[in-house]
């Protein structure tokens, strides 16, 4: 299902270079990796949080999620050091391809009143990212098996130099941005 990919390498390389004015192939911008990162800090109260967290970005991804730990302790909010508060997936190759088309396609549609992502979400290194309210987009998620609604942020890791370049590869790798 490399259907992206293949339209990437055939297709839209050569029509970025042309819109950016890159005389090099190789200066064409690419997406190198996708991470998702949920975080669940409802997990200091309930562990179970955590393995559910684990199955289902597990079947959103087609990947491993790793455990990430709280770096610092914080009193406030009865955190310690070393416990587990989230969960992060990084996506590379043919699974990176694989998602970022699923999600284009079947997730955001899904989306309640969607009119198209925000331009504004550029890092100025042509990086994006994304935050979703819940995993229910995903249509690998059975909606009788949640315990509790969890959001998560995508970020889009490109080789873009600048946030134009970052723009024009995404949008040609069908990101709905709005006007």
């Amino acid at each position: 299902m490399a259907n992206l990919k293949t339209a990437y390498n055939e297709k839209y390389r050569a029509l970025i270079q042309k819109d950016l004015g890159l005389e090099n192939v190789m200066q064409v911008p690419k997406m190198e990796k996708v991470v998702i990162n949920v975080g669940l800090g409802e997990a200091l109260q309930n562990a179970k949080l955590i393995e559910s967290g684990i199955d289902q970005l597990r079947l959103i991804s087609g990947q491993m999620p790793v455990v990430t730990k709280a770096k610092k302790a914080i009193s406030n909010f009865k955190l310690r050091e070393g416990v587990p508060i989230g969960l992060r997936v990084t996506l590379r190759g043919n699974r990176m391809y694989e998602f970022f088309e699923r999600f284009v396609s079947l997730a955001l549609p899904r989306v309640r009143d969607f009119k198209g992502l925000s331009p504004r979400a550029f890092d100025g290194r042509g990086n994006y990212t994304v935050g979703v309210k819940e995993q229910l987009i995903f249509p690998e998620i059975d909606y009788d098996k949640i315990e509790k609604i969890k959001g998560m942020n995508i970020t889009i890791c490109t080789s873009a130099k600048t946030d134009a370049e970052g723009k024009c590869l995404l949008t040609y790798m069908g990101l709905p941005l709005r006007k």
